[in-house]
Order: structure tokens, then sequence, then C-alpha cells
């Protein structure tokens, strides 16, 4: 049996800010006790083509002969101005010497006549030295560029040869297809341990200190709409935005005018469907966003509401709902569990429970809570130095206390949620929409494995 342990992370693709990377490459490596490889992959951006070294080096090759064809042109016009120049400069010397001839035999009479025209003559030939000193230096910077362009030539000619039969154009194709390849496989990581949060990146400023805002991680790369509810309370209006780069320039698409209002900011999207708690309420809604009404709503059985058990910074953050790579879930605390985080797996069509977790976590001590791969992550706070300190796996019904840093740059966070498709947790971060990346630790089985 072999296992190589791999430690992913995943760059979101959001367009206002993504820097360019490298490719796909190693982060770190090293080997266990048992000589596994372990190392951590770091995922490149989808314009592979761009970072490829010889396509980069072939472009800049090409833009340099480009540039060099230019500047022979220039100095062609010019050179063929300069020798219109001089073929007039040589008339005029033809015409100084027949006058130079017809005053020799008369120059004691003729001396004081023509003296001042010869004089004025003279003068006018001063400019022709300059311009054949430039002359000569032209012709030999365009010697010196044809050398150039001649090496040039050379080394594209290698370039071609070590591509060998394949047009660029067809090399880009090809690594395209490797791109996609690699990241179907990479897309077959769906579960891993949280390793490390790095981030955020601001999106957007916009709204009150608290809301929500989220993509749906069941939908295809392509449908990128962004929903986006502002207040934790006395709201039922949630904008929909085509794309995140429609949400940053606040193009809205359109609106939904919920028949309930909503508490606190802990919403899912989840294929299609808005989930969210009704105020005042422990009520479970589903709102379908195609057909603009509510599909199904269930009361959550013993589930404190209306700031019993909120999360640390209140806001009737009682009942939170997530998804995670497994399937919807909700997270809320009871009487009868004292007051500790309860989780429970959600049939999404009905929100019937399926199955349900009781942890040893104060919910009134959590800052936020999210999902990742069935296990619960509880953040100590919602002020600057939280950090990810409890753990629950619903796997194994274990727990751990983990110790995993992220900036809070805004000093206030009211909403922290995971989308599996998107590999990122979401914020809201006192009025910043922002994004964080997550590293999660994979464990892979190669294609030898018996």
């Amino acid at each position: 049996m072999k296992n190589i342990y791999t430690s992913v992370k995943i760059s979101l693709g959001v367009q206002q800010t993504v820097r360019p990377k490298d490719g796909w490459q190693v982060y770190s490596s090293a080997q266990d006790a048992d000589r596994r490889c372990i190392c951590t992959v770091v995922a490149p951006e989808q314009s592979l083509c761009s970072r490829d070294a010889k396509g980069r080096q072939l472009r800049q090759l090409l833009e340099k002969v480009q540039n060099m064809s230019q500047s022979i042109e220039v100095l062609n016009l010019r050179t063929q101005r300069d020798f219109q120049y001089i073929m007039k400069m040589e008339s005029q010397i033809k015409g100084l010497r027949s006058k130079l001839r017809q005053i020799e035999p008369e120059k004691k009479t003729l001396v004081n006549r023509n003296f001042q025209e010869l004089k004025g003559k003279m003068e006018s030939l001063q400019p022709l030295i300059p311009v054949l000193e430039q002359y000569k230096t032209d012709t030999k910077l365009i010697a010196q560029f044809k050398e150039e362009i001649r090496n040039l030539s050379e080394v594209l000619m290698g370039i071609q040869e070590e591509m060998g039969a394949y047009e660029y154009d067809e090399l880009q194709q090809r690594v395209l297809s490797l791109e996609n390849r690699l990241r179907s496989c990479m897309s077959k990581l769906t579960c891993g341990r949280l390793m490390k949060i790095t981030g955020p990146q601001t999106v957007k400023t916009s709204g009150t200190r608290f809301g929500a805002w989220m993509t749906d991680p069941m939908v295809s790369l392509k449908n990128n709409r962004v929903w986006y509810m502002d207040s934790y309370t006395n709201n039922k209006i949630v904008k929909e935005f085509k794309s995140i780069s429609d949400f940053v320039s606040g193009v809205e698409s359109r609106s939904y005018n919920l028949p309930f209002k909503w508490a606190g900011t802990n919403h899912v999207v989840y294929n299609g469907s808005l989930y969210y708690n009704k105020m005042q309420s422990n009520i479970l809604v589903r709102y379908s966003f195609d057909s603009g009404r509510v599909v199904t709503q269930r009361a959550l059985e013993s589930a404190g509401f209306h700031n019993v058990y909120p999360y640390t910074w209140g806001g009737f953050s009682d009942i939170d709902l997530m998804a995670d790579e497994i399937g919807l879930w909700v997270v809320y605390a009871t009487n009868q569990n004292a007051g500790n985080i309860v989780i429970s797996q959600l049939n999404p069509d009905t929100l019937q429970i399926l199955e349900t977790w009781n942890t040893e976590y104060s919910k009134r001590n959590a800052g936020e809570s999210f999902m990742i791969c069935g296990t619960l992550y509880i953040t100590n706070s919602h002020l600057t130095g939280a950090k990810v300190y409890y753990a629950y796996s619903t796997k194994t019904s274990t727990y751990e206390y983990t110790d995993i840093p992220f900036h809070n740059q805004y000093f206030h966070m009211s909403m922290l949620d995971y989308n599996a498709r998107d590999r990122a947790l979401y914020g809201w971060n006192n009025g910043h929409q922002v994004l964080f990346n997550v590293t999660l630790f994979h464990i892979i089985k190669t294609e030898d494995d018996s």
C-alpha cells in the first residue's frame, strides 16, 4: 500500500485583485517516519500559458524583433532624407567648381565681386559635415541591428526546433488541456483537514456592520451569482448580482422580497435555494430563487433563538445554517445540551434532521463557526486576535483544540462561512465583504495502490 499525503491550497479567482502566480508547484515537502511523501501543492490561476517559460521567451523575442524592425525603418527613412540632402550639396559643389573655373582667368577683376558670393556658398555647406557624421553613425547602427536580428533569428529557430512540429496555439491548447485535467483531479480532493487560513482579500465595502453574502457551492464555476443580505434583523430583501465583478461594481440583476424577515447573518444558498432562520423563531425556511416562494419551513425543536444562545457578538445569531462537501448543516444550542453547540445534518429538501451530534463547546463562547468536510471549526472570538480554537469531527464524534490564526482585519466578524466549490471562507467583517483562502490536508491514493 502506497499513500501520498498532500496539503492542497486552492486560491479563489476573484477578478479584481487576483495576482498572477507561477504554475502548479510543490510548496514544501518532507517524509514522515514511515518514509511517506508529505507535500504542499499550490494551485495556479487559470492562464497557465501566460506563464509558460518557452512561450514567454518566444513572445519577448518577437516583441524585440518588432521593435528593432521599427527602429531600422526609422533609420532607413532618415538615411534616405540625408541622402537627398547630400545629393543637393553635391550639385551645389559642382556649381562652385564651375564658378571657380570662370574666376581663374579673371581672378584679379572678379575676386572682390565674387568673394562674398563664394563665402555664402561655403557657409551653406557647413551643415553637411554633421550630416555626414550622423550618416556614418546610422550606418554602423544599422549594421549592429542586422547582426542582432541574425542572432535572434537563430534563437527563434532553436526554440522552434525544441518545440518540435507544434504551433504555439496548439501548444497552448495542449497546456490548457493538461491544466483542466489537473484541476479535475484536484476537484476530486473533496475533503481534508483545515491547516491554515490566509487573507483576507477585501472584495467590497458596503452595508451596515452586520450582514451576509454568498455564492452557491452546488452550481458550476460558470455560475458566479452573488446574494447579498444586509443587516441581521428587520429585513427581508435579498439582492442578487450576476457575478462578483457586478457585485463589486454594484450592478444588481434583481432582488427578492422574502415572505418572512430573517434573524442573524448565518444564512446559506445551496442548490438554488436560500436557507435561513425566520425572525423571532426557531423555524428554518427554504426559499427557492427559481419559483420565488417558500418551498419548505420546519421548526428546529429545542433550539434556542432570539439571542438565547447567540455567538459572542449577539445579533440573533442563535441558529447557523451552513453547507460543505458533505451536505447541509445547522449549528445551534439547546437547554438539554446546557447551551453547548449542537450539530445536525439536514435533508436539503424537507429540512428534516438526519443525524445530530452534541459538543461540549458553549455556543455563547464561540465567535463564529463553519463546516469543512463534516468537521465543525469554531473561532474563540469575533474580535481582533480571533483564531480557530476548536474542531469537532462528525465522522469520528471526537473533538480537538486547535490553534489556527486568521487576520480579523476590520476588528468585528459577524459572518464566516465556508464555500466548498471555491474552497474559501466568505466573511462579513465590520461592513467589509472579505474572502479567506484555506489550506486543507488531504490523503491521496496513487494509481498503483493495491
